[in-house]
C-alpha cells in the first residue's frame, strides 16, 4: 500500500488530468454551455437563470455522471453531502481502503467584467466548528481529519450580458415538434440557436489551502476567502502557497480570536502579517496577491 503522500499526489494528479476534458463536455464548439434551459411536458424550453447559485447547482448535476465515472475508474465511491450546507460537496472514498478519503468541493465563479483578470469570488468553506475541532461531525460528512486532502474542483465561466438573455421568455424548438406552446414562446429552429446564460468554461484543481486568502469570504459568516486573480488561481498561488498547509490551518483556526497587543491595546488578528508577527515568524514568505482594489476597469491599474 502506498503511503498517504503518494496516494494524495496520485489522486490530485488524476483529477487534474480528468478536468482537462470537461470543457468539451459542458460546452459546444462555440464555447456556449450545452445546457439551454429546462423543458416542460408541452415541449417548451425555459431559459436557465444566470443566478450564480442556480448555475452552480445545474453545473454540479451536469458534471456528476462524469465524476461518477472518474471515481469508478480510480477505484473510489462518491458519498454526497447529506445536507445542503454540509462540507464537502463530494467525498471520494477508496474501495480498497475506506479510511482513505478525499474531500472535493465544487467551486464556481464568473469572470468579473469590472475587474479584468479576476473572478467575482468564491469561498472555501467554514473555519468554524469542524475546522477548529478536527474530530467534529457538525456540518461535515466525515470529520475533517479523516480526509487525506481538501480539494477544490473549480469552474470559471463568462456570463452572457443581460441584454442578450430574456429570462421571462420560453422557446418552442422546431426539432422537438411541439404540439403546444405558451403564448410567450418564441419558435426557434434548434436548441443550439438558444443563447446560453454562460460560456467559455475553464476548469482547475487545487488544494484548498493553496487558493486561500487571509480574509473572510463573507462578512456575516465564518467562511474562508479565496484569491480572485485568475492567473494565481490557475497556479494555486494563494497567500499561504509558500508557507504550507500547517500555517493555513493554524491561521484560520485562530482568525479573529487570537489578539496582538498594539499601542497598548489588544487587536484581533485578521491578517496573516499580524499573525506571523504574533508568532514571531518571518513574514517574507507571505505571497502578495493581486486584489480587486487595483485594476478596476476605467480606474487606475
Amino acid at each position: 500500500m502506498r503511503n498517504a503522500a503518494s496516494q494524495k499526489k496520485a489522486f490530485i494528479s488524476a483529477l487534474a488530468d480528468f478536468v482537462r476534458d470537461l470543457q468539451g463536455y459542458v460546452a459546444g464548439d462555440d464555447g456556449q454551455w450545452t445546457v439551454k434551459g429546462f423543458i416542460d411536458i408541452y415541449k417548451n424550453v425555459f431559459t436557465v437563470s444566470s443566478d450564480t447559485k442556480i448555475v452552480s447547482k445545474i453545473l454540479e448535476v451536469h458534471l456528476f455522471p462524469r465524476l461518477l465515472a472518474f471515481a469508478l475508474e480510480q477505484g473510489y465511491s462518491i458519498v454526497l453531502a447529506e445536507k445542503q450546507n454540509w462540507y464537502p460537496d463530494l467525498s471520494f472514498v477508496s474501495k480498497k481502503d475506506s479510511k482513505l478519503k478525499f474531500a472535493v468541493d465544487l467551486k464556481t465563479s464568473y469572470r468579473d467584467p469590472d475587474y479584468p483578470g479576476h473572478v467575482n469570488g468564491f469561498t472555501l468553506g467554514s473555519h468554524g466548528a469542524y475546522f477548529k475541532d478536527r474530530s467534529s461531525k457538525k456540518n461535515i460528512q466525515f470529520s475533517y481529519s479523516e480526509y487525506a486532502a481538501h480539494i477544490c474542483l473549480g469552474v470559471i465561466y463568462t456570463r452572457t450580458p443581460p441584454n442578450d438573455i430574456d429570462e421571462t421568455r420560453s422557446f418552442s424548438v422546431k426539432e422537438l415538434d411541439p404540439a403546444t406552446r405558451s403564448a410567450k414562446s418564441r419558435i426557434v429552429p434548434s436548441l443550439c440557436s438558444i443563447t446560453s446564460v454562460v460560456r467559455d468554461f475553464e476548469f482547475f484543481v487545487c488544494e484548498k489551502w493553496q487558493l486561500a486568502s487571509d480574509k473572510q469570504g463573507s462578512g456575516n459568516t465564518a467562511n474562508i476567502g479565496a484569491i480572485t486573480w485568475i492567473e494565481d488561481i490557475r497556479s494555486g498561488n494563494g497567500v499561504f502557497s509558500k508557507l504550507g498547509e500547517q500555517w493555513f490551518d493554524e491561521y484560520w483556526m485562530n482568525h479573529g480570536q487570537a489578539t496582538l497587543l498594539r499601542d497598548g491595546k489588544p487587536v484581533p488578528i485578521r491578517s496573516l502579517a499580524d499573525f506571523m508577527e504574533f508568532k514571531g515568524a518571518d513574514n517574507r514568505n507571505i505571497v502578495p496577491v493581486r486584489t480587486k482594489t487595483i485594476g478596476k476597469r476605467g480606474g487606475p491599474a
